[in-house]
């Protein structure tokens, strides 16, 4: 029980002090990770039959990735962010209308590319939150970065 609460706390802590650019992408890590789980379920099924007592695992990565997607489409600016944040906002929509296709059809292909894509922009996303947190801590005046 202790163990659960210092895991929260440090969740919690972890989340308060991050910057927008990390919260970003704490929300691709978790979109990623429940992608996985529901592509893990879907490999797992033998020959296209899915055990009705795990489809329950399988629903809600699915419906938490579709969430994530859908807390990274509102955090847009679209007005500040341009054509940027137009085509994101473009891009999401589709992700999300994939994950429902692919989730009604327990389609892995589908689960597949959207998932790679979400890897490709968290990795942009890792890139952008390191300079930015690089150039804030020089900033302050001290590189603490390296």
């Amino acid at each position: 029980m202790a163990y659960t609460n210092a895991l929260a706390a440090y969740k919690e802590t972890r989340i308060r002090t991050a910057s927008p650019g990390q919260l970003i992408v704490m929300l691709y890590d978790e979109a990623v990770k429940q992608l996985e789980t529901g592509l893990e379920f879907l490999n797992k099924s033998k020959a296209g039959k899915i055990d009705p007592s795990k489809i329950e695992v399988f629903g809600k990565a699915m419906i938490k990735s579709r969430d994530i997607i859908t807390e990274l489409m509102v955090s847009l600016n679209l007005e500040e962010g341009g054509e940027i944040a137009q085509n994101l906002f473009a891009l999401y929509t589709w992700f999300n209308r994939e994950l429902m296709e692919a989730h009604m059809n327990l389609d892995r292909d589908r689960i597949k590319t959207v998932k790679d894509q979400i890897d490709s922009l968290r990795g942009a996303w890792i890139e952008i939150a390191s300079k930015t947190n690089s150039e804030e801590r020089q900033i302050e005046g001290v590189n603490i970065a390296g």
